[in-house]
């Protein structure tokens, strides 16, 4: 088996913990020009934050997304989790503002980040170590694969060395490294999947989550699979590859999600996904057959 999110927070923290996910108003540089102007192949118009909290401060977002889940975690604590677009690319002013409200709250135990490797410049990483000494810091890189022709074609915009120079850095501040993976990107084989699960661990990441490549509407990753380019996993060859890429892991890695879903409204491909309870207790299942 493998260490689950929840298990290492229980050991962290000592009781349940569970991420509020925030909007703080963030864009991408593969959206405003400085890298790209579409965005990656398969991100959604939400830059990945359709399940975010928006409002119009970081300390009404948490209370808001606090109420909605708190009968679920009983006695337990939250995590603030900047998850829409590039979760460090703005003015340094603005982020310590914004990252200091989201753990003044005495319920928040600590603070990730998602964002690009490439959107973490030296006062970045300077802040968040700051942070880190008063709340556990994490930040969540979206790699999604080492395979360069594919982080090509799903115009991921930076190179590996970028991906491996931020893990160091941050790592030399001491701060946790959680690394997005897809799985059944277009193209690409089980092999490819356990190639990047590896090299995410080379690097040093200390977690990694798992996604199943799902295709939204409106996004550029829809045309293609509408023009038949390729097509989305079965379930038991998403299982069967996800398994493959934990038997890799070293038993300290946590591997914080082994699938991931959009938004129904919106999903088109693979439509089993949409059935978020039968995947898990299919892969759960699965996981721990011999």
């Amino acid at each position: 088996m493998y260490k689950t999110a929840n298990d290492y927070y229980k050991e962290k923290f000592g009781c349940k913990v569970y991420k509020l996910s925030l909007d703080g108003g963030f864009t991408c540089p593969n959206r405003d020009g400085t890298v790209g102007s579409g965005g990656c192949i398969f991100c959604s118009a939400l830059g990945s934050g359709e399940f975010a909290v928006r409002g119009t401060n970081i300390s009404e977002q948490l209370e808001k997304a606090k109420q909605k889940v708190e009968k679920k975690i009983n006695k337990g604590k939250y995590i603030a989790y900047f998850q829409s677009f590039t979760g460090s690319y703005a003015p340094i002013e603005k982020l310590k503002k914004i990252y200091y409200d989201a753990i003044k709250p005495d319920y928040i135990v600590g603070l990730s980040i998602g964002t690009r490797p490439d959107c973490l410049a030296d006062d970045v990483i300077e802040l968040l170590k700051d942070i880190n000494k008063i709340k556990p810091v994490s930040v969540e890189l979206g790699l999604q694969t080492t395979n360069e022709k594919t982080a090509e074609y799903i115009r991921r915009g930076y190179r590996n060395s970028v991906y491996f120079d931020a893990v160091k850095r941050l790592k030399s501040a001491e701060i946790d490294v959680v690394t997005h993976i897809i799985i059944g990107l277009p193209n690409e084989s089980a092999d490819d999947a356990v190639k990047t699960t590896l090299d995410a661990v080379v690097a040093g990441t200390c977690g990694v989550k798992f996604h199943l490549l799902h295709v939204l509407k409106n996004t550029d990753l829809e045309r293609e699979y509408l023009n038949g380019k390729f097509e989305c996993l079965t379930l038991e060859n998403y299982a069967e590859i996800l398994k493959k890429c934990i038997s890799v892991l070293p038993p300290e890695i946590v591997v914080h999600r082994i699938t991931g879903d959009g938004a129904k409204r919106d999903l088109i491909a693979p439509l089993w996904s949409a059935d978020k309870k039968m995947v898990l207790n299919y892969l759960n299942k699965y996981l721990k057959e011999d």
